[in-house]
């Protein structure tokens, strides 16, 4: 019996190691895919997702107060800034994933999970990437504590497709836009190539994942007939816990959909 999107997604959040779980993404990206480009696509299918996906025993996941603060001026540093970014990319493998197995109560269309798949598979190749540098530096991902609190907005956004567009893409992605390029410098500084070529892809794909997250929140919003500035503004109050930080990247955001009075007021309410 052919495996259904939903299910394929499920099977990928239930696999807790972080090489076997891109690479079982990523397999089910090409067979997605291949099936979409064949004309015979996989059924979307349902599935139940679990609260919180599977997670090897490594890293340590600590209150963020307590991960330590990260130096990038030292070669210990610069690991731990990478850690942190693998530690993000594989918690965004399973956001993607778990918005396509979570919401299929919603009818959307099949470019809905075209776009997820795509951005899922991307964010695998991100955390490999991430991984080979790590490696090459004498670490490895695990080997240091990580933040616990990634998944709080998946778990506070679980009732709500608009939600979790509005918080996961359209402001945790977006911050990527705002902070990547500080980091692209540090490793730009100290001649690091390869980490300095695996965040230049990161910086340019992240910038389609908010995008995804811009045109669905749009179109939900155009198919219910109200304002999305006003529906996203209200979302990230009640869901998004913390404040919206500026310096913006306004240029990439604006790239990604995502103009000024979307975020603005947001971060003034909390100046």
């Amino acid at each position: 019996m052919t495996q259904s999107l939903a299910e394929m997604a499920v099977e990928v959040l239930t696999t807790a190691d972080g090489r076997a779980k891109t690479a079982l993404g990523r397999a089910h990206a090409a067979r997605w895919f291949a099936a979409r480009e064949a004309g015979t696509p996989l059924p979307i299918g349902q599935a139940t997702p679990p609260l919180r996906p599977a997670r090897p025993d490594r890293p340590a996941l600590l209150a963020p107060k307590d991960v330590p603060r990260r130096r990038p001026g030292t070669r210990e540093g610069r690991i731990a800034l990478l850690h942190a970014v693998a530690h993000i990319e594989l918690n965004a493998v399973d956001l993607h994933w778990d918005i396509i197995a979570r919401f299929t109560d919603h009818p959307m269309p099949p470019g809905f999970y075209d776009d997820w798949v795509k951005a899922a598979d991307e964010e695998a190749k991100h955390f490999n990437l991430i991984c080979d540098c790590l490696e090459t530096m004498g670490s490895h991902y695990g080997a240091l504590p990580a933040h616990a609190g990634m998944w709080r907005a998946a778990e506070d956004t679980a009732g709500d497709l608009q939600a979790r567009l509005a918080v996961v893409p359209m402001v945790l992605e977006a911050r990527g836009l705002d902070v990547t390029p500080g980091m692209i410098e540090v490793f730009r500084k100290h001649g690091e190539t390869q980490a300095l070529a695996a965040l230049e892809v990161i910086y340019a794909e992240e910038v389609g994942h908010v995008a995804y997250g811009s045109k669905w929140f749009n179109w939900l919003c155009g198919r219910a007939g109200t304002d999305p500035k006003e529906v996203f503004h209200a979302l990230v109050r009640k869901h998004f816990h913390g404040a919206l930080k500026p310096p913006f990247n306004e240029e990439k955001r604006a790239d990604a959909g995502l103009p000024p009075d979307f975020y603005w007021p947001l971060a003034e309410e909390t100046a």
